[in-house]
């Protein structure tokens, strides 16, 4: 890949990510820094460590652990990781930096500013729980983001990385981000010739939700349909793949998880690795969510020829093309999500249609290599931006 890289003073250019999960940088942006790696960049990769940490430096990477918790509203604790911040970019002097989710992007871009990094990306993977949650504190942060969004990101040297046109708009209705500071970029991409179309598993219908087990995914209106299904005597599998996350507000505890599972309605499976495997036993996949990004997987879904139901809402609708590649219902509709199960469970034909119609989708813009050369292309364009400068 060509890059203008060399007309820097640096041997090397640094890019630094700040990502709150050390999996979560492996899940959804690993291939990207790999790219930058090979395109001459120095990686380096601030994070809370876990379990990724070997990964992540087997990669070349360098990697700077942080001592911080996405949950935490104490003010001394969110002071403290900010100037740790401060320090760790006043330390490495990148030349670009590039904050994946909303706090990485809010606390990182003040680092940024206070330092004076050259250039800054911000990738908003949706806008969250606290723009969809109808929790008291989630309303009381609104304001506080707004302010700090029209602050942070209007600035020459910031790009505002945003996955679907809703976000974009509302970002620039709500808090005023200037539309020539964002790049749509949808989602972060599949590998396709990983991901391919598989016959469909012997037995019952199986629908499955892949995700993390919060409130927000629409796991309860899930649930809820399958105990519907089960009680009209539909033979009808519905399995959830994931784990809670603790720092999540709206992370279901596990012992919900396990009171569900003993009832007969779903089966949870917990953490996979093996996501293939997961989608190999799938019929039909179901994200019930309330507000997304663009769900990477969903896009694997698609890209396995599997016929998917969602909800009408951002992100989804990205993937999603309602009659086209599976169905669309509203948030919150778990009677809505019976019916589309139910049609869906009963017509073999359908699901193979949808299922081809979603490979095509998923091949038409969801690319790994897709999601790759975008980003690049926003690199270079500060880069170039300050070597004109």
């Amino acid at each position: 890949m060509e890059t203008p890289l060399g007309t820097l003073t640096r041997a090397r250019p640094k890019i630094l990510y700040l990502v709150t999960e050390d999996w979560y940088f492996c899940s959804h942006r690993l291939p990207i820094a790999r790219a930058a790696r090979d395109a001459g960049f120095e990686v380096v990769v601030a994070t809370r460590v876990q379990s990724h940490g070997e990964k992540i430096l087997d990669e070349g990477f360098r990697l700077v652990p942080l001592r911080w918790r996405r949950r935490s509203l104490n003010p001394w604790r969110e002071t403290r990781v900010l100037v740790e911040l401060v320090k760790i970019y006043r330390r490495e002097r990148p030349d670009v930096v590039h904050h994946v989710a909303l706090k990485p992007a809010v606390y990182g871009s003040l680092a940024a500013r206070v330092c004076r990094t050259p250039s800054v990306v911000n990738t908003v993977a949706g806008l969250g729980y606290v723009f969809t949650s109808r929790q008291t504190k989630a309303a009381a942060l609104k304001p506080l983001l707004r302010l700090a969004f029209r602050f942070l990101f209007n600035r020459p040297n910031v790009r505002l990385i945003v996955q679907n046109p809703d976000d974009g708009e509302a970002l620039a209705r709500f808090c005023r981000v200037r539309p020539e500071q964002t790049v749509l970029i949808r989602g972060s991409g599949v590998d396709l010739s990983r991901f391919v179309p598989m016959p469909e598993p012997a037995g019952a219908p199986n629908v499955t939700l892949v995700s993390r087990m919060l409130w927000d995914k629409g796991v309860g209106e899930l649930v809820e349909a399958a105990r519907r299904l089960r009680e009209s005597g539909d033979a009808i599998r519905v399995t959830l793949v994931g784990s809670p996350d603790p720092e999540n507000p709206a992370s279901i505890p596990e012992s919900q998880l396990k009171t569900w599972q003993r009832e007969g309605l779903v089966d949870w499976l917990g953490y996979r690795e093996d996501i293939l495997n997961v989608w190999a036993d799938t019929t039909i996949a179901a994200l019930p969510t309330y507000r997304e990004g663009v769900p990477k997987t969903l896009i694997e879904a698609a890209a396995c020829a599997r016929p998917i139901i969602a909800t009408d809402v951002p992100g989804c609708r990205e993937i999603v093309k309602s009659g086209e590649n599976g169905f669309l219902v509203p948030a919150r509709d778990a009677g809505a999500l019976v019916d589309a199960i139910r049609r869906l469970a009963r017509d073999p034909e359908l699901r193979r249609r949808m299922g081809a119609k979603g490979r095509e989708h998923a091949a038409n813009g969801f690319s790994e290599e897709t999601v790759v050369e975008q980003t690049m292309a926003v690199y270079n364009s500060l880069v170039l931006r300050r070597v004109k400068g």
